[in-house]
């Protein structure tokens, strides 16, 4: 039987993540408001986007608690880019918030993520200089490489005990796993390599 995934389409690049996944076989519906989480679904994803938006509007709408409680509890999910950072139990650095002035950045950062991640962040590490680029690496069980796509991403600088380096690149985790959560700083949506969705379906 197919997997239904419900997918974050509140702000950000949802209709990627979609299509990948229909292309892989499962179903899709989408969560835009609190009545949304009466369909049924077996698996999340965390879109690229805006993360202090993303969790606002979260909370704002009424899904919040409950994809917390869903998560910590054993829901499936992939999380790209700004998921990362809502799963992050620590966020450090203004990111995307640093052109806005310091009442209106604080505001936004007060603005807390779901937390259920034993990772430390940090927004928009890699500068405006290499906003976006493109590179390969290995996936952890697998010879060949995987494409990664990086648009302004975020850099995972501290890990916990229960999380498992999936790929690494300059030395520097990008994707990580703990138990059935997987975040990336990359965009595995954009590339048509489809190892990492894989493994999410797989979960």
């Amino acid at each position: 039987m197919a997997r239904t995934i419900a997918v974050l389409a509140v702000q950000g690049a949802f209709a990627e993540h979609e299509a990948r996944l229909r292309q892989l076989g499962a179903n899709v519906v989408e969560l835009r408001q609190a009545a949304d989480l009466e369909q049924e679904f077996d698996g999340l994803v965390l879109p690229g986007g805006e993360s202090t938006t993303q969790a606002k509007l979260l909370r704002e709408l009424g899904m919040f608690d409950e994809l917390k409680s869903r998560i910590e509890t054993g829901l499936p999910v992939l999380a790209t880019c700004a998921g990362l950072i809502l799963l992050a139990k620590s966020v450090q650095g203004t990111g995307d918030l640093a052109h806005l002035d310091p009442t209106a950045a604080e505001k936004r950062l007060a603005v807390k993520g779901l937390g259920t991640l034993d990772v430390t962040v940090e927004r928009n590490a890699y500068g405006r200089q290499l906003g976006s680029f493109h590179a390969h690496a290995p996936l952890a069980g697998r010879e060949d490489e995987v494409p990664l796509t990086f648009i302004r991403a975020p850099k995972i600088t501290q890990i916990g005990s229960g999380v498992e380096t999936l790929v690494e690149y300059d030395g520097t985790p990008v994707a990580v796993r703990q138990g059935k959560q997987i975040a990336v700083a990359f965009h595995p949506e954009l590339d048509p390599d489809t190892s990492l969705h894989e493994l999410f379906l797989s979960l």
